[in-house]
């Protein structure tokens, strides 16, 4: 009967399933300069420059006085700083009256604040990621 014995038994112990792990916050803040992309599925809060993309984050909050010279893809973006390159937010968009964006932008739903200025193409899309109506925005 050695199927019930001890003996030349490997099978590895079995383990609880780990908790799942809260997406991290990140902050680059004023002052901080960072060169080369940053990946992450947590949030992000940008008061310094990025010189490279922000990649897969669940949120990326730019502050006022922060900057991204690359794309930022996200869930949910909120841009209160500049932006040179294009932005995809999956979910949400939300511009201040202190962005700017020099790039296009793909995005659900979008809403900008009066003094928010884009230079670029806005696209919105649907919750199947379908193209509902391009917008374009004449370049200054």
């Amino acid at each position: 009967m050695a199927m019930f014995s001890k003996e030349g038994s490997a099978k590895p112990e079995a383990r609880p399933a780990s908790p799942p792990v809260e997406a991290a916050l990140s902050i680059i803040a004023s002052g901080m300069r960072i060169t080369g992309d940053v990946e992450t599925s947590g949030v992000v809060k940008v008061d310094g420059e990025i010189t490279g993309s922000i990649i897969g984050a669940r949120q990326v909050l730019l502050g006022r006085g922060g900057t991204v010279r690359g794309n930022i893809g996200a869930g949910e973006v909120v841009v209160g700083g500049t932006v040179e390159g294009s932005v995809v937010a999956r979910e949400r968009l939300e511009l201040q009256a202190s962005a700017a964006i020099d790039g296009d932008i793909e995005t659900r739903s979008i809403v900008v604040v009066e003094g928010a200025r884009i230079n670029g193409r806005v696209r919105m899309t649907d919750a199947a990621n379908h193209v509902v109506e391009p917008l374009r925005i004449a370049r200054a």
